[in-house]
């Protein structure tokens, strides 16, 4: 079932998405070689329970960690773990923040130290993905809309866009209906309407789109060791632009 959310969910998401961008920002200042995404989301966990929050995804299906660290050729949904960053790595941050019952939702890539011009190409191009999905992301419009924006912008510039993981409704659980492909046709799919809320996460890769599954089947990871990045928002419908949740810029 799609819902549509009432000025006080939508207020108090809100307030979810500013711990989180607030989250983020930090993460951003921890961010060099030697540290490890155990460290980070031992940070993450620590803040949320000091700001009165939760991990909504730590325990999600057995998940066991409050974030998904992405390193390279990982697509989503990796483990934290004891494993140092190098100079040179890019690594995807993806929580979802639980505060009184309302959730937000954003993902991350960070550059470690010094990448290489491809690996900020590739970065760059994820995050102007999201945002040329965001400017479809509007009442009227169809799903299929963002997903068009994105494929045609991204496999213009030489990338491909991930099939097998979408962005999604979100509130009051963390996974809703609609599913938000990163790809499609325009004119196509569910209409948008005013006061639902979803996230666009498009995960945009250097090589092949497909993914395979690791050992935990948690993680996912290119087929060809290509480089994959991710950048999220959690975004209010609306009859004009979207509310952008999860506004890093604010």
């Amino acid at each position: 079932m799609i819902t549509r959310k009432s000025k006080r969910e939508v207020e108090q998401m809100q307030k979810a998405g500013d711990l989180l961008v607030e989250i983020h920002k930090q993460i951003a200042k921890m961010i060099k070689p030697g540290i490890t995404t155990l460290e980070i989301d031992t940070f993450v966990e620590k803040f949320l329970d000091e700001h009165g929050a939760t991990g909504e995804q730590k325990g999600y299906n057995g998940y066991p960690y409050v974030t998904c660290a992405s390193i390279n050729d990982e697509i989503c949904h990796g483990f934290p773990r004891d494993e140092k960053l190098k100079d040179g790595d890019i690594v995807t941050i993806d929580m979802v923040v639980n505060l009184n019952g309302g959730l937000a939702d954003s993902a991350w890539t960070y550059a470690v130290g010094n990448v290489d011009e491809k690996g900020k190409r590739l970065m760059e191009v994820t995050k102007t993905s999201l945002y040329k999905g965001l400017e479809q992301a509007k009442a009227g419009n169809r799903i299929g809309d963002i997903g068009h924006a994105i494929q045609s912008y991204a496999e213009t510039e030489g990338f491909s866009v991930v099939r097998d993981f979408t962005g999604h409704g979100i509130g009051p659980t963390i996974h809703e209906d609609p599913h938000i492909p990163h790809f499609g046709l325009p004119n196509k799919g569910l209409r948008l309407k005013e006061g639902m809320v979803i996230t666009i996460e498009p995960m945009i890769n250097e090589g092949s789109w497909k993914s395979q599954m690791d050992s935990n089947n948690w993680t996912a990871r290119t087929i060809d060791n290509g480089r994959s990045a991710q950048y999220e928002h959690t975004i209010v419908i609306t009859k004009d632009e979207p509310i952008i949740i999860t506004d890093q810029d604010k």
